[in-house]
């Protein structure tokens, strides 16, 4: 087992440092004007790529923003393989899932929501008035957006609390 100062040293000494000492190729500010539109779309919602292979080279993540319309819903879409976090920014969102849509959840300004890979589900703006703002995070790279016009919602959902697991009560 290598000690920590081993470890250390291995961090200081790459094998291939970038040619430019990081300058170009270290840490990225991606401006919020700047943002790429040029992603898959599902109706509904607008979806803008800050960070991806394409713009900044990541290799095992994609980040980007989501806004909904007030009063407005996106279609039903899975993201494949993929792990989405949706990070609510302003507004009420209203998650909707399963094969039916047939579950459902509420997240406000702060909240964290976790999509597993595969998992149908429908995004909800909550609000009659204000726009759904989100940041949104996914496990890799590739854009990956598989939109489900044959889902057919059952229309009252069923109202999921979710317990973290390490804290059950």
């Amino acid at each position: 087992m290598a000690s920590s100062s081993d470890h250390d040293h291995h961090h200081h000494d790459l094998e291939h440092p970038p040619p430019d000492d990081w300058k170009n190729s270290g840490v990225r500010v991606i401006p919020s004007d700047s943002l790429d539109g040029n992603t898959p779309q599902t109706p509904g919602m607008d979806r803008k790529a800050a960070i991806n292979f394409a713009r900044v080279g990541a290799q095992k993540l994609w980040a980007g923003t989501v806004h909904i319309h007030a009063n407005a819903k996106t279609g039903a879409h899975h993201h494949g393989h993929l792990e989405s976090v949706i990070y609510v920014l302003k507004g009420k969102a209203r998650m909707r899932w399963g094969d039916k849509l047939q579950f459902t959840a509420e997240a406000g300004p702060g909240d964290f929501i976790y999509v597993p890979p595969w998992v149908p589900h429908q995004e909800i703006n909550a609000s009659e008035d204000e726009k759904l703002e989100c940041v949104l995070m996914r496990s890799d790279s590739e854009a990956v957006a598989v939109n489900l016009p044959d889902v057919e919602p059952i229309e009252a959902p069923e109202t999921v609390k979710w317990i973290d697991p390490t804290h059950p009560e």
